[in-house]
C-alpha cells in the first residue's frame, strides 16, 4: 500500500495511549473544541481528512441517539488499493486516529468505563471498490448515457428487471422480476424483494443494460447487471 498523508506537526494518537498501571486512559486530541455542535465537528473532519490523505474522498455525518454522539466516516475513493487485508485494517486505524483527535477518551479497562466526546465508525463504501474496479477496468463495462436521477424518474411500476449477470452463485441469476414501487432509495419487486440504489458512481445505465455495483474487499468488481424491459404503453 502507497498513502500519501499531509506533512504536519506530530500529535499524540489514540492508537499510541496506552493504558496506566490502574487500567486508565486518558486521552485528548489536539483539534478537539469543547462543547462543539455535531455538523460543525463532522464539517471540520471532512476538510482535515481531505488535506490528510491525497486524492481521497469521504462522507462524513453525525447520528445523535441516547447514549451519545456518532460520527460515521464513508471512504468513497482514494488512490490507495485496499484489497490487501493489513493495508486494509492500517489505513482504517489511520483514519481512526485522525478523527480522535478532534475528540477525548477517558476509560478504565478494569471497570469497564468509558466516557467519550463521540463515537465514530470507519467504513470503506461500496463506492470506493467501484471506482478502483474502474481504474482495473470493470467487466461488463455498460456507457453512462443515463443517470441515476433520470433512471429513477423513468422507471415505472410495470417494468421489469432481468438479472444478466452477478456475482457466482448468486440464486436469482436468470430471473426477471416485476416493479411494483420506486423509491427515492430502492426499488421494490414483486415478492416484497427490495433493490437499494447506489451511489450515482455505481450506477451505470445505456437505456437497455443496468449495472449496480456491488463490490468489496474480496471482490472489488462485483455488480449486478440487468436487462431493462419497460411495461408495453
Amino acid at each position: 500500500m502507497t498513502l500519501s498523508v499531509s506533512a504536519e506537526a506530530s500529535a499524540r494518537l489514540y492508537s499510541q495511549t496506552a493504558n496506566d498501571e490502574r487500567g486508565n486512559v486518558h486521552y485528548e486530541g489536539d483539534l478537539f473544541r469543547q462543547g462543539e455542535a455535531l455538523p460543525a465537528l463532522c464539517g471540520r473532519i471532512e476538510r482535515h481528512l481531505l488535506t490528510h490523505v491525497a486524492g481521497a474522498t469521504f462522507s462524513v455525518r453525525g447520528e445523535s441517539f441516547a447514549g451519545g454522539r456518532k460520527v460515521i466516516v464513508e471512504l468513497l475513493d482514494a488512490t490507495v488499493d485496499l484489497t490487501d487485508e493489513a493495508d486494509r485494517r492500517a489505513f482504517e486505524e489511520m483514519l481512526r486516529d485522525q478523527i480522535e483527535r478532534f475528540g477525548f477518551t477517558r476509560s478504565n479497562f478494569y471497570q469497564d468505563f468509558m466516557a467519550v466526546a463521540f463515537y465514530n465508525e470507519v467504513r470503506i463504501g461500496r463506492a470506493y471498490w467501484a471506482a478502483l474496479a474502474a481504474r482495473r477496468g470493470p467487466a461488463n463495462r455498460v456507457e453512462p448515457l443515463v443517470t441515476l436521477a433520470a433512471f429513477k424518474r423513468r422507471l415505472k411500476p410495470g417494468d421489469t428487471l432481468k438479472l444478466i449477470a452477478a456475482p457466482e452463485g448468486h440464486r436469482a441469476l436468470g430471473t426477471t422480476r416485476k416493479i411494483v414501487a420506486v423509491r427515492s432509495n430502492d426499488l421494490i419487486f414483486e415478492g416484497k424483494i427490495y433493490l437499494d440504489f447506489p451511489r450515482a458512481s455505481g450506477f451505470a445505465c445505456d437505456g437497455r443494460l443496468v449495472r449496480i455495483a456491488i463490490g468489496h474487499e474480496r471482490d472489488p468488481d462485483a455488480h449486478l447487471l440487468y436487462e431493462w424491459l419497460p411495461a408495453a404503453a
